[in-house]
């Protein structure tokens, strides 16, 4: 910080002969406006809010309720409250402990689905699980137990509330709105503050039984449900949430299948989102780790880990967030074929994206940023605060990682500090044996985005990503385009 010395005012009224001998000195600081040379934002960028969320990146959907029992996917509404039968005490620790073995970081459970049947003792309807003749159905309460599960787990949890309600006589009407699905939405956001994500279906309006009058009921979800007040109301209590779906926040990727293309931007929507798009709009990839429903039916088996590792390199590894679905059976748990294929994905997690080589290569960058606090080993010191950086106008440069000794390698991981925005839009990946010789690898994916995370499986295949991989001495990372200078805050290689 520099110093200016000002000469007092004060003297100025003085006799001209006594100016110097009266005349005093202050000091005022002056700061700079960019002391550390930072980078400016581009662009959109996220809010905190999102940030949180996206850093959650695999978490699980449990879809469990009314369907559970009558084997549908799409309840009508007009369900007998006594068909919720639960032959024990549903048991959401339970699902959120095996999908923490999974690698997973938090949860969203299902507490009302289209045929509006809550799994709570709502005051909206008496459409809900406390009115079933069943023992355990009248001590169920979902979002109590499972908030309380999550958090004793330390995962984060929230939950999935239908917008379209094919039960209630007021659907379709402004009543429905302030009387039934804000008061539910506020209802399930008090039990608990810490929910990071509320999830509202894209479903809405058709065929029901809407209080016994049935009919089709057609909606403009645009507008009908009120979605500024709210996401105004329930961001007051629960400061961390992201309205998924209807809320504006995140966006569908645009398939259930667990997969998002290679090139992803957290901009626009589909699954590659768009560059040009002036609004943060980040990607959540859906799909089921089973072979039916989302909800469970009697038969059904559950996708091996390979396949699911495959669907978590294709999604999280590609910026998008993946909610993968395991749906309880009607003893209220996850089924033993699930534990053993959660337990499975956790270990494949842990062994082949677990131990990073990065820290042990020497690092060096072929353009740094001035003012000394963007080096290259931003990029290896574990902390997601800091980051590499070039200069303003260069938006191409190159990484090097060396090593004394040979290490097998398989996959390289990147993550943008997209705190100032989606920048990276063309890299490649090299590899030497020698020091002398390199090879592109993955040359048949398209290393075209980053964004919040990228895994590239170095042979090119996410299927099967894991073979004998490569010995190497160095590796090196080519930007070769950007929207402005690149900032990347990890580079990790396993």
């Amino acid at each position: 910080m520099k110093r200016l010395l000002r000469l007092s005012l004060a003297t100025l009224v003085l006799a001209p002969s006594c100016i110097w001998a009266q005349s005093s000195f202050e000091v005022v600081p002056q700061t700079l406006p960019n002391p550390t040379n930072e980078p400016r934002e581009v662009f959109p960028v996220p809010t905190e809010r999102q940030m949180k969320w996206q850093e959650t990146e695999f978490y699980a959907f449990f879809h469990y309720g009314m369907n559970t029992y009558t084997g549908q996917e799409w309840g009508n509404g007009d369900e007998n409250e006594n068909t919720f039968a639960p032959t024990a005490p549903p048991d959401p620790a339970q699902w959120l402990r095996l999908c923490q073995a999974g690698g997973m970081r938090g949860g969203i459970a299902v507490v009302k689905h289209h045929d509006g049947f809550c799994l709570w003792p709502t005051a909206t309807t008496d459409h809900h699980c406390q009115n079933s003749s069943n023992a355990y159905a009248r001590q169920t309460n979902i979002p109590r137990d499972f908030a309380a599960a999550a958090r004793a787990l330390g995962m984060k949890y929230g939950f999935y509330v239908s917008p379209w309600d094919r039960n209630s006589a007021y659907y379709g009407t402004d009543r429905y709105v302030t009387d039934v699905f804000l008061r539910q939405c506020f209802e399930l956001s008090q039990y608990g503050t810490d929910q990071f994500e509320m999830w509202f279906d894209g479903a809405n309006g058709g065929t029901g039984y809407y209080g016994g009058k049935g009919g089709s009921v057609s909606i403009d979800a645009s507008y009908y449900y009120d979605i500024p007040n709210l996401r105004d109301s329930v961001h007051r209590v629960c400061p961390d949430i992201i309205l998924w779906g209807v809320g504006g926040e995140a966006r569908w990727c645009g398939t259930e299948s667990g997969y998002t293309n290679e090139t992803t931007w957290s901009m626009g929507s589909g699954l590659s989102g768009s560059e040009t798009e002036w609004k943060w709009m980040p990607s959540e990839s859906d799909a089921k780790a089973t072979n039916a429903g989302w909800f469970y039916h009697d038969g059904e088996t559950t996708k091996d880990s390979e396949t699911l590792f495959k669907m978590y390199l294709e999604t999280v590894g590609r910026n998008a967030t993946l909610i993968l679905n395991f749906p309880p059976n009607k003893a209220g748990r996850l089924t033993d074929a699930d534990s053993v294929q959660l337990y499975a994905l956790g270990e494949k997690l842990r062994t082949r994206l677990g131990h990073d080589l990065a820290p042990l290569a020497t690092i060096r960058a072929s353009q740094t940023r001035s003012g000394g606090y963007y080096a290259a080993t931003n990029l290896i010191d574990a902390d997601r605060n800091t980051y590499w950086a070039t200069n303003d106008g260069q938006t191409t440069a190159s990484i090097t990682l060396t090593w004394s000794e040979p290490q097998t390698v398989h996959y390289v991981m990147l993550q943008e500090y997209i705190r100032k925005g989606q920048r990276v839009k063309g890299f490649t990946i090299e590899t030497t044996e020698d020091g002398v010789t390199w090879t592109r690898r993955a040359e048949n994916i398209q290393t075209t985005t980053i964004g919040y995370k990228r895994i590239i499986p170095l042979n090119g295949s996410t299927s099967q990503s894991y073979d004998a991989g490569y010995s190497v001495r160095g590796l090196r990372v080519r930007i070769t385009d950007s929207r402005a200078c690149p900032l990347l805050h990890t580079l990790s290689v396993f």
